[in-house]
C-alpha cells in the first residue's frame, strides 16, 4: 500500500486517537477546549487552549492537548513542538505517544513513527489502537513479519477488528503468502457483511490481490462494491480500469481510468495505464497526452524527494 493510501487509512480513523483519560479532568480550565474537541470544532477547542496557555504557559496537559487538536488539523510539525513542549513538565503516556506516532505517519517518517508506537504499546499492551498503527507502521517499513505480529496481537484484542485482518492480508501478501492473504481479506468482507457502514478498504484490497495474482475476472466483482461504497475512491476506479483492461474491454476500462485520472489528477499510474488503454484503440494523440503527464507527474515527485 503507498504511503498516499497510508495517509487515507489515518485520515479513517482520526477520531478514534482518543485523549488521554486524564487531560481535563487534571486541569478543569480545559474542560471547555475538550468539549469543543469532542463536537469537531477545532479551531474553537485550538483558540481555548491557546488562551489556557497563555495564562498556564507550564500546563502539560495544555500542551499535550493542543498538540492532539493540532494532529486532528494535520499540522503535525507544530503538534510535535507542542508534544516536546508538553514533555518538559510532564512525562508524556501512552494515548500522547500514539499521537506522537501518528504525526510522524503524516510527515512519512516511518521510523520514528515505529519507535514512538512501539513505546506506546509497551506502556499500554492492551490499546487495540496502538497495535493497529504499529502494524501499518511495520507494514509501510517492508517489515512485514512484525506487522504480522502486531495485527495478530490487534486482532486477539479485537477479535473481529476488520481492519486489522485486511492489513494483515496485505502483510502476507508482501510476503508472497497468498492462500493466507486471500483468506484475512474474505475474514475482513465477511465480517461486516451485516453492517449498516462497511469499510471499503477490504474490497479494495481484495480486488488488487487478485489482479496481483492473475484473476482480474474475480477481482471486478469486489471492486464494483468498494466504488458503490465510495464512489469517489481513485484507487478503485484505476484498479476496476486496469481488471477491465487486463481482460481486453476496453470501453469499461476507459470509462473507470478516465475517472479514476478525474479524481485524482496527479495520479500518475492512473495517467500511464490510460495512455496504454487509448494506445491500444488507436487515439494515439491521447496515448501521447498521458504518457506525456505520466512523465511531468514522476519528475515533479523526484524534484520533491530532492528538495
Amino acid at each position: 500500500m503507498s504511503i498516499l493510501d497510508t495517509r487515507r487509512h489515518l485520515r479513517f480513523a482520526l477520531a478514534a486517537l482518543a485523549l488521554a483519560p486524564g487531560f481535563a479532568q487534571q486541569q478543569p480550565d480545559l474542560a471547555l477546549a475538550r468539549s469543543y474537541v469532542e463536537r469537531n470544532m477545532l479551531p474553537a477547542a485550538e483558540a481555548e487552549v491557546r488562551r489556557v496557555l497563555a495564562a498556564h504557559p507550564d500546563s502539560a496537559d495544555a500542551h499535550f492537548l493542543l498538540g492532539y487538536i493540532l494532529f486532528r488539523e494535520t499540522k503535525a510539525r507544530e503538534s510535535l513542538a507542542e508534544y516536546t513542549e508538553g514533555a518538559k513538565y510532564r512525562k508524556p503516556g501512552a494515548a500522547e505517544l500514539r499521537v506522537v506516532g501518528a504525526d510522524y505517519v503524516l510527515l512519512n517518517d516511518f521510523g520514528d513513527a515505529d519507535k514512538w508506537f512501539t513505546k506506546a504499546t509497551e506502556f499500554d499492551p492492551s490499546n487495540v489502537l496502538g497495535w493497529y498503527y504499529l502494524g501499518r507502521t511495520k507494514y509501510n517499513e517492508n517489515r512485514f513479519e512484525e506487522a504480522i505480529a502486531a495485527f495478530k496481537k490487534c486482532l486477539e484484542l479485537a477479535p473481529r477488528h476488520v481492519r486489522a485482518s485486511d492489513n494483515l492480508g496485505l502483510s502476507y501478501q508482501g510476503l508472497g503468502r497468498s492462500d493466507e492473504a486471500w483468506q484475512a481479506f474474505k475474514n475482513a468482507i465477511d465480517w461486516q457483511a451485516d453492517a449498516a457502514e462497511k469499510d471499503p478498504w477490504p474490497y479494495i484490497d481484495m480486488g488488487s490481490f487478485l489482479l496481483e495474482t492473475n484473476r482480474p475476472e474475480e477481482a471486478i466483482p469486489y471492486l464494483k462494491q468498494a466504488i458503490a461504497l465510495v464512489p469517489a475512491s481513485p484507487k478503485a476506479h484505476q484498479q476496476l480500469g486496469k481488471a477491465y483492461l487486463a481482460l481486453r474491454q476496453y470501453p469499461q476500462a476507459q470509462a473507470e481510468l478516465e475517472a479514476a485520472v478525474k479524481l485524482e489528477p496527479e495520479n500518475a499510474p492512473a495517467h500511464y495505464m490510460l495512455g496504454q488503454l487509448y494506445q491500444k484503440e488507436g487515439q494515439a494523440d491521447k496515448a501521447k497526452q498521458e504518457f506525456a503527464r505520466y512523465q511531468q507527474l514522476n519528475a515533479n515527485k523526484k524534484a520533491e524527494v530532492r528538495q
